[in-house]
């Protein structure tokens, strides 16, 4: 079975050439696999006809590669609105939205779920507005999942920056 690594490291390269930056590669499915890659341009785009590309430089590679033992189905898509937050560079982007972050495993006081605005992030870690005077900083290693959350300020933002306006 290919893992999520392998695969990543596999159609990275493609990505690349192609002139997209992969966002997330997941594997699911039980019964029947889905491969899941989510991707966008440089400068945040990623239209049908990027998608069709990717999809059929990645088809090629996985043809002669053949990673996945199993029937699956291969997904193309861009990360949306309310798109997952993977990168650091992703988190800092969005610094001052609403994001939900699942933990690897309970922080100090137990917790393992948040529903907080971004403060900042680095390199390294994410700073969370847990109030107007609480932050807590979390290394990116102990993040399990994250993703924004649609809100009307990232709407509008979203807004101003399809219409040439920069985040």
């Amino acid at each position: 079975m290919a893992t999520s690594e392998r695969l990543t490291a596999l159609i990275e390269p493609i990505a690349q050439r192609e002139g997209f930056e992969l966002v997330r590669v997941r594997l699911t499915g039980s019964a029947h696999k889905t491969l899941q890659v989510m991707a966008e341009r440089p400068d945040g785009t990623m239209d049908v006809d990027d998608c069709a590309q990717l999809s059929r430089a990645i088809s090629e590679m996985l043809d002669v590669e053949d990673p996945i033992a199993e029937d699956y189905d291969l997904e193309v898509s861009s990360p949306g609105i309310d798109r997952p937050l993977t990168r650091p560079k992703d988190f800092a982007r969005y610094a001052g939205h609403k994001v939900k972050i699942e933990l690897v495993s309970p922080d100090t006081q137990g917790r393992r779920r948040y529903s907080v605005d971004i403060a900042s992030a680095d390199a390294n870690s994410v700073t969370l507005a847990l109030s107007a005077d609480e932050r807590l900083t979390i290394p990116f290693s102990a993040i399990g999942d994250a993703k924004l959350v649609l809100t009307d300020k990232l709407i509008e933002e979203s807004r101003a920056w399809r219409n040439g306006a920069k985040h």
